[in-house]
């Protein structure tokens, strides 16, 4: 099974076969407007920009299930994330990505890239580990996704590469996407 095999809905209520993006390398988020984390929109939109006409597409999942960071309806939330952030990536519908209702994408993303712990190389990362544990411990138990900004880059051919968790800068990721850009698809 690879993504290709999922659906996902557009902001404006389309179903998309995630099969449209055969070929592309992919880097799949879960986002939130209101979070501190949503610094990583410009850095996210950098990348689109430098990589996308090399065959990079970033999806963008928004999410409300994390400390209510993402309020708005779709239409507002894709409103706000254009003008505040310059975003021309595609930001698909609000979702859920973790527990019982998350979207079969993400139970997907999250069995094929368990949880590996936060890079203690990476600034913050020991302070959203206690600040999950202390606070979420049910949300840094197992392989579920952790916070807003968590990020799965995926291979031409459909396939988890690797999953980078919201303390992960988005160009810290550019060598591993242009190393999946050079193979074929």
């Amino acid at each position: 099974m690879s993504i290709y095999d999922f659906q996902v809905i557009t902001m404006d209520g389309k179903p998309v076969e995630l099969s449209f993006y055969r070929g592309q390398v992919l880097l799949i988020v879960n986002t939130a407007s209101r979070c501190s984390y949503s610094s990583q929109f410009a850095d996210l939109q950098q990348l689109y920009e430098t990589y996308k006409d090399q065959g990079l597409e970033i999806l963008a999942f928004p999410c409300n299930q994390f400390n209510e960071k993402e309020p708005g309806s779709n239409s507002e939330v894709l409103e706000y994330c254009q003008s505040s952030f310059g975003m021309k990536f595609p930001l698909f519908e609000k979702i859920e990505v973790r527990g019982a209702g998350a979207h079969p994408l993400f139970q997907h993303l999250t069995q094929k890239a368990p949880f590996r712990g936060f890079d203690p190389q990476i600034a913050n990362s020991q302070w959203m580990q206690n600040f999950l544990q202390e606070k979420y411990p049910d949300i840094y138990a197992g392989d579920g996704i952790k916070w807003n900004f968590s990020k799965f880059l995926i291979d031409r051919n459909g396939h988890v590469y690797g999953r980078y968790e919201p303390t992960t800068e988005p160009l810290s990721i550019a060598q591993d996407i242009e190393a999946l850009l050079l193979l074929p698809g």
